[in-house]
């Protein structure tokens, strides 16, 4: 498999630091959640998007997104910037319904060298709406996501 990779720029917000002056632990989830819609979500009319970005928004598009599993695995505490964050994404299996998300989230893509932050990992279920049940992958889904197909990510801190 080559692993090609989607890099998503994504700003941090003040609010979205701890006591401890770095990005707060529930906070990397919402980032994460922000490059996963700008990756998946049809762009409104005007915006710009991926060629990944093939799942229609809403509850009315008739397919749900849910998350069946998340990992995380920090590796340094994220400091705030005004730069972007570099959170760069893959799929490390797609699936009958469901596809694993995978993510390295890196200083801005300017720093030399870059420093990786954190590395996850998200089970994706696409779902039928109306029914609750999970639904087939669409043909379109999947040639738009196998370019960026690699290898899954393998956690280091494991027991």
């Amino acid at each position: 498999m080559t692993e090609t990779r989607l890099h998503v720029p994504i700003h941090l917000r003040w609010g979205d630091l701890d006591a401890f002056n770095h990005v707060n632990n529930t906070s990397m989830l919402k980032l994460l959640e922000e490059a996963r819609v700008r990756v998946f979500w049809t762009p409104e009319a005007g915006d710009t998007a991926p060629d990944t970005a093939v799942i229609e928004s809403g509850i009315a598009s008739g397919v749900l997104t849910l998350i069946a599993r998340q990992e995380i695995e920090y590796l340094a505490p994220v400091p705030y910037r005004r730069e972007p964050l570099d959170i760069q994404m893959w799929f490390g299996k797609i699936g009958g319904s469901s596809i694993e998300v995978c993510y390295e989230v890196f200083s801005p893509r300017g720093d030399d060298p870059q420093r990786l932050y954190a590395r996850a990992t998200s089970v994706v279920v696409m779902v039928d709406a109306q029914s609750g049940r999970p639904m087939r992958l669409t043909d379109r889904m999947r040639d738009a996501w196998s370019p960026y197909l690699g290898e899954p990510i393998v956690y280091g801190h494991r027991r």
